[in-house]
């Protein structure tokens, strides 16, 4: 297994390019399907998580190829239906292929799914939101057996605004007869990212980034090429690292509107962010300082996946920052792991308080979940000594490269 070995104690300085949004691609991904023709998406991040899901395509009858960054996939071959229990386990995505085969050829069949284990996040509302369209879907031992003879638009209303359940009504509207409202919708970037892109293969959808989304479904769709947005997540991410670490960095091709919560609370804490339509850089010179508090919340608030990044960065602040999880139960499974490396953090149902401490020390650690394995990263760049961290499996599914990214911006950090 691999491990990641990071040097702290040194400021960082450089430029690196945002990859492309992972929570972008995969519904992409799951999209093409839709399509029967060949789509090209650029931007495309190399992960593990992309990697299933194109495992998943050639299990259907897909193909796909990369070139450099540019995954073009050819969806006309599609002649099954059934996901694979082993892939399905793979990523909590893959749920998202549910709506695009039943729109595209009326049946499908697949287990629940996997990803990082961070409390439940039932399909319940796909699988409610399905049915509203027409399809009919039988659970039995584990598996959702599904058909939809003929899908029909209509007004969904969803309980929460769910991101997975949005992109999987949105897939599965666009091969259902007539108009289909959404309300309660996600608002996230990705979910606009996902709107252009099914435009761009000939669907009629809008009002993505609002809580109602409109789809005129029913109309042919075709191929297309496609540029992927930059991760905001991974922005989040090595912004947090330049807030640990200190120094100057450029993180070219990001886009500041797709995280202004984060950005909020790194000047709050007192980092220098300017952006411009080129990037966003930040400058870190002085011990941050705690912050009143952090909530999560869905689309347009704090994001969750931002949480663990930004509370590594704060572990080494002056005073007190109080965070909220909203999202999630089972999100500060990172916390231990700081602690190891000399963290001051009190865990209480769905509060940490973090208490900042002068210096963190250098430790063998474990990542616990994708964003959790990057918080010790950024932790790490800012401890005293060298941190090992293992089981970086769980970062693969989300970073295309931290260790290149992390070198070019002037850390000192090896893959083993």
């Amino acid at each position: 297994m691999s491990e990641l070995l990071i040097q702290g104690g040194r400021p960082l300085n450089g430029e690196t390019v945002v990859q492309g949004a992972k929570n972008s691609v995969l519904p992409m991904l799951a999209a093409t399907i839709l399509t029967g023709d060949t789509v090209e998406i650029e931007n495309c991040p190399h992960l593990r998580d992309v990697t299933n899901s194109i495992r998943i395509l050639e299990d259907l009858g897909c193909t796909a190829r990369w070139q450099g960054s540019t995954l073009t996939v050819d969806t006309r071959g599609l002649d099954q239906y059934t996901v694979s229990d082993h892939l399905m386990r793979e990523m909590r995505s893959s749920s998202v292929f549910l709506g695009p085969l039943l729109a595209r050829i009326g049946a499908a069949e697949l287990s629940y799914p996997g990803g990082c284990e961070l409390g439940p996040r039932p399909i319940d509302l796909h699988v409610a939101g399905l049915r509203e369209l027409g399809a009919e879907i039988r659970e039995s031992g584990g598996m959702l057996h599904c058909q939809a003879g003929h899908l029909v638009g209509c007004e969904l209303l969803l309980s929460i605004p769910s991101v997975g359940a949005t992109e999987n009504l949105m897939l599965a509207a666009c091969g259902a007869e007539g108009i289909t409202v959404i309300s309660n919708a996600a608002r996230e970037p990705e979910i606009v990212d996902l709107q252009n892109f099914l435009n761009s293969c000939g669907a009629e959808i809008r009002g993505a980034g609002t809580s109602t989304i409109t789809i005129t479904g029913g109309r042919r769709l075709h191929g297309c090429t496609y540029r992927c947005m930059p991760d905001r997540i991974v922005t989040a991410t090595y912004l947090c690292a330049a807030a640990s670490a200190g120094g100057l960095i450029f993180l070219r091709g990001a886009n500041e509107a797709h995280l202004a919560t984060v950005t909020a609370a790194l000047r709050q804490a007192g980092c220098d962010i300017c952006a411009d339509h080129a990037g966003i850089a930040c400058r870190c010179e002085e011990r941050l300082r705690g912050i009143r508090s952090i909530r999560t919340a869905p689309y347009p608030g704090f994001p969750t996946d931002a949480q663990a990044v930004v509370m590594a960065a704060l572990c080494r602040s002056q005073g007190v920052t109080v965070f909220e999880e909203n999202i999630f139960e089972n999100r500060y499974r990172h916390v231990g792991e700081l602690c190891r490396m000399g963290a001051d953090i009190r865990v209480s149902g769905r509060t940490a308080v973090v208490t900042g401490v002068e210096n963190l020390s250098g430790a063998a650690v474990q990542s616990t979940d994708l964003r959790g394995g990057a918080a010790l990263c950024v932790a790490a760049l800012g401890a005293v000594g060298e941190t090992r961290i293992s089981a970086i499996h769980h970062i693969d599914r989300g970073y295309e490269d931290i260790t290149g990214d992390l070198t070019a911006l002037g850390a000192r950090i090896t893959r083993l």
